[in-house]
């Protein structure tokens, strides 16, 4: 790479894009290359010519609120589907901005998926990224310090974390909801991959409604169909009506079809317990894999407890992720996202994404061996 420009936008969307115009191993964009479960694809072409074809009910189909509700042990009231993890926090942006008045910033903890900050942007809200501490804990004390100082008036938390794989412990949690109650912010949890974890599955505090936290997940990355954008918001009854009430004039709904195919699909399968199993086996797979060659290559990686990616600190020889980034995939045609789009201070961090089939993680790793060697 010689002096390029770092682009405007999506990082994540310019090296995903390079695959696609030009091939290779796309381990940039969190897109996985499993196959969705069989029995949903069955499912999916036996209602295909069902009266499913026209909106679905605002709310939700009727099916998969049920099945959400028995799954969380709330009631259905609770539940609003929407077209994606992403549409669920922008709905509580949308919901918030509207409801608060007065100085109003939101905070994440580095290093920190796109949205967060970008949504922030677009709703022309001040944003911070606050580092955690060196063994991936919260300094709760120097934290509501900068809560109160920088008038913190939403904070969002994914478990396991996007790029970082941080799993928040029971306390942590705990102690983010008191701390909600005491000093009046919110909360949003992004469970995108709660089901996807390696070791002890993550807490959410779900066990009752709590009026400042915001629960969002999507079918996307659980049944690996981020294409069919089926997601859900999980917040008590009077929020939800609220944002439903939004919700009619942004996304009005989810598509009905697929809405459908999942509803039978989780009523028939267990929630899709099985597959979810497997799925699970082959993320650690991957991930073990690729940390024990990456560490051998000179890689410091910071561990994951779950979800989709690596975050690795490069070879003392590497000073620069995004020339790294670059040069990896013009020379091997192998595409990552450097930790610059996720943390001003990631310089020399990048992140990868392991939700591909094992030969293309044992390809992918013979490619940045060969470009390590010859650099």
């Amino acid at each position: 790479m010689e002096n390029m420009e770092i682009p405007k936008g999506s990082l994540i969307s310019f090296m995903s894009n390079k695959v696609k115009a030009q091939g290779g191993l796309n381990l940039a964009q969190g897109i996985p290359a499993f196959e969705p479960p069989a029995e949903l694809l069955d499912i999916l072409k036996n209602i295909a010519t069902d009266n499913v074809h026209q909106y679905a009910p605002g709310r939700g189909n009727q099916m998969l609120l049920q099945q959400l509700s028995q799954h969380y042990k709330l009631g259905a009231d609770h539940f609003l589907v929407v077209n994606g993890a992403t549409e669920a926090i922008s709905l509580v942006f949308t919901y918030l901005k509207s409801k608060e008045t007065g100085p109003f910033t939101v905070l994440a903890f580095n290093p920190v998926y796109e949205s967060y900050l970008n949504l922030s942007g677009i709703f022309q809200l001040p944003f911070m990224g606050v580092d955690l501490e060196a063994d991936q804990s919260i300094d709760f004390e120097k934290l509501a310090k900068t809560l109160h100082d920088h008038s913190v008036k939403l904070v969002i938390i994914a478990s396991p974390g996007n790029p970082l794989g941080k799993i928040w412990s029971k306390e942590e949690v705990d102690k983010m909801v008191e701390l909600s109650g005491k000093m009046g912010f919110y909360l949003i949890f992004d469970a995108v991959y709660a089901e996807l974890y390696f070791g002890e599955p993550p807490y959410y505090p779900i066990e009752k409604a709590h009026l400042r936290v915001f629960y969002i997940n999507a079918f996307s990355k659980l049944l690996s169909v981020t294409g069919w954008r089926i997601g859900y918001l999980m917040a008590p009854p009077a929020t939800i009506d609220a944002v439903a009430d939004i919700h009619d004039y942004t996304g009005l709904s989810s598509p009905s079809v697929l809405q459908q195919a999942i509803a039978f699909y989780l009523d028939r399968y267990n929630y899709g317990k099985e597959y979810v199993e497997q799925l699970r086996d082959k993320l650690k797979g991957n991930y073990n894999q690729m940390v024990t060659e990456l560490t051998l290559l000179g890689f410091k990686i910071h561990q994951a407890q779950g979800g989709y990616f690596i975050w690795a600190e490069l070879p003392a020889s590497q000073p620069d992720g995004f020339a790294f980034a670059i040069d990896l995939y013009e020379k091997q045609k192998v595409a990552v996202i450097p930790g610059i789009h996720f943390s001003s201070g990631a310089v020399r961090f990048i992140r990868i994404n392991i939700a591909r089939h094992p030969y293309e993680i044992s390809m992918a790793i013979s490619r940045i061996k060969k470009f390590i060697a010859e650099s």
